[in-house]
């Protein structure tokens, strides 16, 4: 029997807000083209935004959610650290979690990955991008040719500082010539974490078919496994131990 996976969508939901450009291509907001894109696979999501009182992220949110999605990019530092210790405790127990695009420079992202700065070059110039698919048998690539091309993104660029992922899924080619790793993921305590990399907020990325079916597929990758949680601390022993003589 499939089980169904509780999808909480995270974004800062400001530049819809005060730029114009960006409310032109996300009328609704970031979050919700996304939940619309998840919905189309059959999967339903609550959303949840910085300006909610406790970001949106009750502890009660999170106990009801199995793969919280992440967008961020300009008030990254007003995300509580409490709340920023919540979500991370949550992941550490298994909740998946889906980075998304300037994500990268969020502070749940960056606990996660421990001392690295995630730091990348970066270009807005209209360019072509081009995601290779470099583990073909991957789940999170499923449904996908070869390739997945946009005909306007944000450039990003190595060298990308964070650790040597677990698995590498997608790598990006630019028009401009650089290269990176578009596609990553990792796993801390129970949990599962993907960092995707396309999503500029100017451009309607998040309605290509392919990339809502990669996130698709990543929300169903990252669900818990339902395996119990392990036991730490002292314990008592399973066989009876023997007085030695």
């Amino acid at each position: 029997m499939k089980m169904t996976v509780r999808v909480t969508i995270w974004n800062e939901y400001r530049h819809e807000l005060t730029d114009d450009k960006v409310k032109a291509v996300y009328p609704h907001g970031i979050h919700r083209a996304l939940a619309d894109g998840l919905a189309e696979h059959g999967i339903d999501a609550g959303t949840a935004t910085l300006d909610e009182p406790e970001h949106g992220l009750t502890q009660k949110v999170l106990e009801s959610t199995d793969v919280l999605v992440w967008w961020g990019h300009m008030a990254h530092h007003e995300v509580s650290d409490e709340i920023v210790e919540r979500v991370y405790r949550s992941v550490l127990n298994g909740m998946g979690l889906i980075v998304l695009h300037s994500g990268h420079c969020s502070k749940i992202f960056a606990k996660l990955l421990g001392t690295n700065t995630c730091a990348l070059k970066w270009r807005e110039a209209d360019e072509k991008e081009r995601l290779w698919i470099v583990d073909p048998s991957h789940p999170i690539a499923a449904g996908i040719s070869e390739y997945i091309e946009l005909e306007r993104e944000e450039m990003y660029g190595e060298h990308f500082d964070v650790p040597p992922p677990e698995e590498l899924v997608f790598v990006s080619w630019f028009e401009g010539g650089e290269v990176f790793r578009s596609g990553l993921t990792y796993r801390r305590g129970q949990g599962k974490i993907f960092y995707f990399r396309p999503g500029h907020e100017t451009y309607p990325t998040y309605y290509h078919p392919d990339i809502k079916r990669v996130i698709a597929n990543a929300v169903s990758w990252a669900a818990p496994s339902g395996v119990a949680r392990p036991v730490y601390g002292n314990t008592q022993p399973l066989e009876q131990i023997k007085p030695k003589q």
